[in-house]
């Protein structure tokens, strides 16, 4: 299945916790960082998503956010460091493609947070990603 969402990785569900209508699932990605997904407890069961499966986690460039200095005091689980590899930008928009160990993702944010940011090749970001932004698939 071929899909927009610019940020695919493959990994191992390390922990599931459920609830009555949500649950998070831990998944090590094949770079060794976690990740942690908030998806419905239904779409979990379906799926027939254990500790073990072999899943797919996707994040939309869009729900990437990143930063350039500690990150303290978020609520956001999902903190994977990296380096800008490339920074394209339009007049209100940029392309931010970010290394981290495994390969690399992408963020779509402002042009003026990659001014105000400083971002540039070479720069380390830290990419920040909600739990409940993250999709996952089944594989």
């Amino acid at each position: 299945m071929s899909l927009s969402i610019r940020n695919q990785f493959a990994g191992t569900v390390t922990a599931v916790t459920s609830g009555t209508a949500m649950t998070t699932v831990v998944v090590r990605l094949d770079g060794g960082q976690e990740i942690t997904a908030a998806v419905t407890t239904d779409a979990v069961r379906d799926l027939g998503i254990a500790v073990g499966s072999a899943v797919n986690t996707l994040v939309k460039a869009t729900e990437v956010a990143l930063a350039t200095g500690p990150v303290e005091g978020l609520s956001i689980r999902n903190r994977i460091p990296g380096t800008v590899a490339e920074v394209a930008a339009g007049a209100a928009m940029a392309s931010v493609k970010v290394d981290v160990r495994g390969g690399g993702l992408t963020a779509a944010v402002t042009r003026d947070a990659v001014e105000a940011l400083g971002l540039t090749a070479g720069s380390s970001v830290t990419a920040l990603i909600k739990s409940t932004e993250v999709m996952l698939r089944a594989v």
